[in-house]
């Protein structure tokens, strides 16, 4: 079988069969991804291979580019046109995110319709005229709205969200070994543990990382969602059997600042690569469509936001949902890479499951999941207790960022009279929390912060209990 990368270079003539069989070839000797391959032959330039995974969706310049049905459009105008007044086609161009065009001949057929009336302009073209809703018009809109309160931008349709999907694939970002020594360079890691991280993150796919409590699982989880490069572009909501989804989310998706080009549809949004992040709180509701009844519209699952992405399920282990249950969910498209939701219409259709998902819990896996889950992630990364040289570090890391002086025989008094004599474990949250200790004391007390013997033996007293 082809790589998935191979066939899309194929189809869009990029490269040849045979281009493709060496490059396969070398990876097989060499290793590598296939793009990297390929480019190493001559077959491909990298800034070829950027642009295929950095497609700009075009801005449709007539009804039928938009993938949308005209009566939807139109409709969305309509109840667009209800709360805006006077307007001119660029004021509801802006609202809709759709072409000039594109409005001015859906606003022509709504004008016939009696919807919309024309009330002056200073030249002879539409784009020039003053709009207002017609009270046909206003009658017409509040029906629209008891059926769906959604007056957002447009919609794109089901068959462009899988292909952006496809196209930014989270497979496409290059992680290198500088970039993952860079990101996590502000945490005191195992070199081990960094060398199976890197490999890890690279791959797209799912992994565990596990371990005791406070040791850095979600720093490390953290730190993936801040190493992911580039940008992508979401909708800002999608369309599926004439139901409208929400998908950009302020929480989850960040803007970026980019210069305003009318060759791009504006119904996409330029966003950091997502990093969804969920707790305790997750349930098996939340990975599904939730449908609002009061404004009966969608909004997207989690899975769905973290789309070319992150998904980090922190504290795997302690949601209200049995662990089994969330995991037997996503069995399937964490296998085949594809999900599917359901309207409450009954109507079912598959997404894209494209993100690198991290499973972040201080409980051993095999006590989770079965066998047949673990097989489904490929990568499972302890996170232990740190040796007393890398605790140390971390110490040491912690009071220079503090701007307190360390005092080595304190820190050996540390370790001798309270770890080592009362054989407690170290670990690497210990020294954040003690200094965090020591600063909250001084500035109660008035004093300078200054790791001192008396000021250890506060926090460690205000810190620790007897189990």
């Amino acid at each position: 079988m082809h790589d998935p990368l191979g066939e899309k270079l194929l189809r869009s003539g990029i490269i040849t069969d045979i281009d493709l069989d060496k490059a396969l070839e070398r990876q097989k000797i060499q290793g590598g991804r296939l793009g990297e391959n390929l480019i190493a032959l001559g077959h491909l330039d990298k800034e070829t291979l950027n642009k295929f995974f950095r497609r700009n969706p075009p801005s449709p310049m007539t009804v039928a580019d938009t993938g949308i049905d005209a009566a939807q459009i139109a409709d969305l105008l309509m109840k667009h046109m209800l709360f805006m007044g006077d307007f001119k086609i660029s004021d509801l161009a802006e609202r809709i995110k759709l072409s000039l065009a594109v409005v001015e001949t859906t606003l022509e057929t709504l004008r016939r319709d009696k919807f919309v009336e024309v009330k002056g302009g200073t030249g002879y073209a539409a784009i020039t005229y003053t709009f207002k809703i017609s009270d046909t018009g206003k009658i017409r809109a509040m029906e629209l709205l008891d059926l769906c309160r959604y007056s957002g931008p447009a919609p794109v349709s089901l068959s462009d969200y899988r292909l952006m999907v496809e196209t930014q694939t989270i497979k496409s970002a290059i992680v290198s070994e500088e970039n993952v020594k860079k990101a996590f360079s502000h945490l005191v890691l195992n070199e081990t543990v960094l060398k199976r991280l890197g490999p890890a993150i690279s791959s797209g796919k799912a992994m565990f990382i596990y371990g005791p409590p406070g040791n850095g699982k979600t720093a490390i989880a953290e730190t993936i969602g801040r190493l992911l490069p580039e940008t992508i572009y979401i909708p800002y909501a999608l369309t599926v059997g004439g139901e409208i989804i929400t998908v950009f989310d302020p929480v989850n998706h960040t803007p970026v600042e980019v210069e305003e080009d009318d060759n791009v549809d504006k119904r996409w949004i330029q966003v950091k690569r997502p990093v969804v992040i969920t707790g305790g709180e997750l349930t098996l509701r939340m990975l599904d469509l939730d449908f609002n009844h009061i404004s009966k519209y969608y909004e997207a699952s989690l899975q769905m936001k973290a789309n070319n992405g992150i998904f980090i399920a922190d504290d795997f282990g302690r949601q209200q949902v049995d662990p089994q249950n969330f995991l037997n969910r996503w069995i399937v498209p964490l296998d085949r890479r594809i999900d599917f939701m359901t309207l409450h219409t009954g109507m079912k259709f598959s997404i894209p499951f494209d993100m690198l998902t991290v499973f972040s819990t201080n409980i051993e896996p095999k006590q989770l999941v079965d066998e047949a889950f673990l097989r489904r992630i490929p990568y499972k990364i302890k996170i232990d207790h740190p040796s007393e040289r890398e605790y140390e570090a971390i110490f040491r890391k912690i009071c220079k960022d503090n701007e307190i002086v360390f005092n080595e025989e304190t820190f050996n008094y540390l370790m001798n009279t309270f770890y080592r004599k009362n054989g407690i474990k170290l670990n690497a949250c210990h020294p954040r929390d003690i200094i965090e200790q020591i600063i909250v004391n001084s500035r109660y007390y008035r004093h300078p912060p200054k790791m001192s013997k008396e000021a250890i033996i506060e926090a460690w007293t205000n810190y620790f209990v007897e189990m």
